[in-house]
């Protein structure tokens, strides 16, 4: 019986690195939800679909074929066919995929690939609805969370990282916009679910995040 790990929080809390850290370390499959609404979300791009026109993107949605391969055990996400970890990862794509998520149609379209792959497989998966949406009966929950400057730093450094030249002020803009329409909208909102466990790691290092959840994990009792 696999074994279900969800960790919700808001953009750039950390999410992807730590729950990508933990499964390695658990020895279980990471799954990054985000990616695959960002896969959407280049495909409305490159296809110059109006991503703020839902019936646009409702109307592409049966031409969109997102999937996920795990290749010694990390994830690659699938773009009708091709491989597209890198190109999914800019703020134009952020965008789109912020935007689009907030369709029940598209979200819909994503829920049973995510859940399949938590059937078959021990797996930390990370996003906005995990706890709440996709795997409710989740073994643990996490909601990880930080500072809106913090977030904005990280973000900030992550797009430097990549070559990609942005202000840290419009960054912390960004973020503040992103977690006000994640939190808001109607399908799915970003909610801490009540049995969900709050990481703030807003003064925490990477390992001393990872120390922190896996104490917690263990606390919990029934790791597989």
């Amino acid at each position: 019986m696999s074994y279900k790990i969800a960790i919700d929080g808001p953009v750039a809390a950390g999410k992807s690195t730590i729950a990508r850290e933990l499964a390695k370390e658990l020895g279980y499959v990471y799954i990054d939800t985000g990616a695959l609404y960002r896969a959407i979300g280049l495909y409305l791009i490159k296809n110059n679909i109006d991503y703020n026109n839902e019936s646009k993107v409702i109307s592409v949605l049966d031409d969109i074929n997102v999937d996920i391969q795990f290749v010694s055990g990390v994830q690659n996400v699938l773009l009708n066919g091709v491989v597209v970890d890198k190109e999914i990862r800019t703020p134009l794509v952020s965008e789109a995929a912020s935007v689009s998520s907030a369709y029940q149609k598209v979200r819909e379209k994503l829920l049973g690939l995510q859940r399949n792959i938590a059937e078959a497989n021990s797996c930390v998966m990370d996003g906005r609805d995990i706890g709440s949406k996709v795997l409710p009966n989740a073994n643990i929950k996490f909601y990880l969370t930080a500072s809106i400057d913090c977030r904005a730093k990280r973000r900030y450094e992550e797009y430097r990282a990549k070559g990609i030249k942005i202000d840290l002020e419009e960054v912390k803009n960004e973020i503040i916009e992103r977690d006000n329409r994640d939190m808001n909208r109607k399908n799915d909102p970003l909610v801490k679910t009540p049995d969900a466990i709050l990481v703030d790691n807003t003064d925490f290092t990477l390992s001393e995040t990872l120390d922190e959840i896996l104490m917690l994990i263990d606390n919990h009792g029934n790791k597989k």
